[in-house]
């Protein structure tokens, strides 16, 4: 397993995901996280649903926290596509 800190991953991030072998990206002397790298296609679907369910949980909390709710990010969504179809 390699040890990168936050620093040396975002500068080797596309050689580093290239990496048959795991990284473990430290900030400050704490685990920041952990890349394990699965071809996606091989990946079993127990972990795509808990990565999946996790990703949601964690972004439903950020927002939640924030005080921004579902129907201003579809309105703002909205906004932006028609901002983008008139180009």
């Amino acid at each position: 397993m390699e040890i990168l800190s936050i620093k040396e991953f975002r500068d080797k991030a596309t050689k580093a995901l290239r990496s048959k072998e795991p990284l473990l990206i430290m900030r400050r002397g704490e685990v920041a996280g952990i890349y394990f790298p699965v071809p996606l296609g091989e990946a079993p679907v127990e972990l795509k649903r808990d990565v999946f369910r996790s990703l949601t949980e964690a972004i439903k909390k950020g927002l939640s926290k924030r005080g921004v709710r579902e129907k201003e990010i579809l309105e703002d969504f909205e906004g932006f596509r028609k901002a983008r179809r008139r180009r």
